[in-house]
C-alpha cells in the first residue's frame, strides 16, 4: 500500500470537508437572516463557490479517469462567480441607472495600471455600464459553450488535458478560454476603478482580492502546473491533475475561512434587521436565475439597440415578498436610453405619485375623492351661536 498516497488523499479529504461545513454553515446563517435579498443572493451564490470547488477537486481526485466531468463544473462555476460578484457590486450603488446619475459627466482617465494609456478618457455613461455588463456575461455563456466542445471532442480523442500538442484542441481551448476569462476580469477591474467611491461604504477591497484570488489564481495555478508538467518540473500530467486538485482542496479551506470575513452575515442579522419568509423561500429566491435572463436579454437582445438602465428587481415580485432594509432605490424602473437623463422635477411630488400607486382602491378614494378637491363651501353657512365664545379650561369640563 502506497502510504504517500492515503495520507495525501486524507488530507485532502479533511480539508474538503471542513471547507464545505464552513462554508455551508455560512450559507445557513445568511439565509436564515435574509433580510437584504437584493445583496445576499449574490453572496449566498458567491460562497457557494467553496463547495463546489472543494466537492469537484476531490472527486477529480480520487477519480482521475472521470475528472474532465468534474473539472468542468468547477470552470463553470468560475464565470458564474464573476458574473454575480460584478452583479453584487452594481446592486450595492444602486443599479445602473444610480450609477450613470452618479457619475454623470465623468470620465475613467488614460492609465497605464487599467492598460487604457493608448486610448482617450472613457466616459462613465450608459455605454460603459453595459460594455461591462457584456464583458461579464460572455464569460457566463461562453463557458458553458466550451464545455460541451470540449466533451465532443473528449468523446474523439481530440481532448487531453495539459496536452499543448497542436494536433490536440486543448491548446485552442485554453487560448479561447483565457481570452474570455480574462476579459470578464478586465471589465469587473474597469467597473471597480469607475466606482471606487460609491462602494468604499460597503469595503469592497476584501472581497474583490479574495474573488480575484479564488477565481483568477486558481485558474492560472493550474495553466503553470500543466506547463511543469510539458517542462518535466513534474513526472507528467496526471500527476499535474493531482497535484491542483490536492492544492484547491487546501485553498478552498482558507477560501471559507476568508468568506466568513469578507461577507459576515452579522451585517444583516442587527436588530433593524427584518428578515421575511422563512429558510425555504430564501433559499429559492437565491436559487432563481431570473435576474440572469433579464441581464442577458437586455445587453445581448438586437431589439435593445439603445441601452435601458433598469432597476435590478425587474421581472420579480421579490420587494413584496422580502421586505429590504437597504437605501437602495427600488421603485419604478429608470430607463435611460444612451447618456440621456430625464431628471424628476420634484421629489415630494414623485414620492407621493408612488404612494398613490402602492395604495388600494378604497383607500385612494378617501384620500383622494373622486370629484377631485374637498367643497369646504357648505361650511360658510354653519350657525355659530350655539358655541361659546371662550373654551373652557380642562378642570372646568370635568367639573361639568
Amino acid at each position: 500500500m502506497d502510504w504517500a498516497a492515503v495520507a495525501y488523499t486524507a488530507a485532502a479529504l479533511l480539508c474538503a470537508a471542513a471547507a464545505t461545513v464552513i462554508a455551508l454553515g455560512h450559507i445557513y446563517r445568511h439565509l436564515l437572516h435574509y433580510a437584504e435579498p437584493i445583496f445576499q443572493r449574490f453572496i449566498v451564490r458567491i460562497i457557494f463557490m467553496v463547495p463546489v470547488y472543494a466537492v469537484m477537486s476531490f472527486i477529480s481526485l480520487i477519480l482521475p479517469d472521470n475528472a474532465i466531468y468534474f473539472t468542468s463544473i468547477r470552470e463553470m462555476y468560475d464565470a458564474w462567480v464573476i458574473y454575480n460578484f460584478f452583479s453584487l457590486c452594481l446592486a450595492w450603488v444602486g443599479g445602473p441607472g444610480a450609477v450613470v446619475v452618479s457619475l454623470n459627466g465623468k470620465t475613467l482617465k488614460p492609465s497605464w495600471f487599467l492598460m487604457t494609456c493608448c486610448f482617450p478618457a472613457i466616459p462613465l455613461d450608459g455605454r460603459f455600464i453595459r460594455r461591462c455588463k457584456q464583458g461579464c456575461l460572455q464569460f457566463v455563456i461562453l463557458k458553458p459553450i466550451l464545455v460541451v466542445i470540449t466533451f465532443i471532442l473528449y468523446a474523439k480523442g481530440k481532448y487531453e488535458d495539459g496536452n499543448f500538442s497542436p494536433n490536440q484542441s486543448y491548446l485552442y481551448i485554453t487560448i479561447i478560454y483565457t481570452i474570455s476569462y480574462s476579459m470578464a476580469l478586465y471589465a469587473l477591474a474597469l467597473f471597480y476603478a469607475a466606482c471606487r467611491d460609491l462602494l468604499r461604504p460597503y469595503n469592497p477591497v476584501p472581497k474583490f482580492i479574495i474573488i480575484k484570488s479564488v477565481v483568477f489564481l486558481t485558474y492560472w495555478q493550474g495553466v503553470l502546473v500543466f506547463l511543469a508538467a510539458k517542462s518535466r518540473f513534474i513526472k507528467n500530467t496526471e500527476k499535474a491533475a493531482d497535484l491542483q486538485n490536492y492544492v484547491l482542496c487546501v485553498e478552498m479551506l482558507i477560501a471559507a475561512i476568508g468568506h466568513l470575513f469578507a461577507f459576515p452575515y452579522k451585517e444583516y442579522a442587527g436588530p433593524n434587521a427584518r428578515p421575511s419568509g422563512g429558510f425555504r423561500e430564501s433559499l429559492i429566491h437565491a436559487l432563481k436565475f431570473n435576474d440572469f435572463y433579464h441581464d442577458t436579454v437586455h445587453q445581448f437582445a438586437p431589439t435593445y439597440n439603445e441601452y435601458v438602465l433598469y432597476n435590478h428587481n425587474e421581472g420579480e415580485n421579490t420587494q413584496a415578498k422580502y421586505p429590504s432594509a437597504s437605501a437602495v432605490p427600488s421603485g419604478r424602473d429608470v430607463e435611460l436610453a444612451g447618456i440621456t437623463v430625464v431628471p424628476v422635477t420634484s421629489s415630494v411630488s414623485s414620492n407621493q405619485v408612488d404612494q398613490n400607486e402602492s395604495m388600494t382602491t378604497p383607500i385612494r378614494h378617501k384620500v383622494d375623492p373622486p370629484g377631485g378637491m374637498y367643497d369646504l363651501s357648505d361650511l360658510l353657512d354653519v350657525d355659530l351661536s350655539s358655541y361659546p365664545a371662550k373654551v373652557p379650561a380642562i378642570s372646568d369640563v370635568r367639573k361639568q
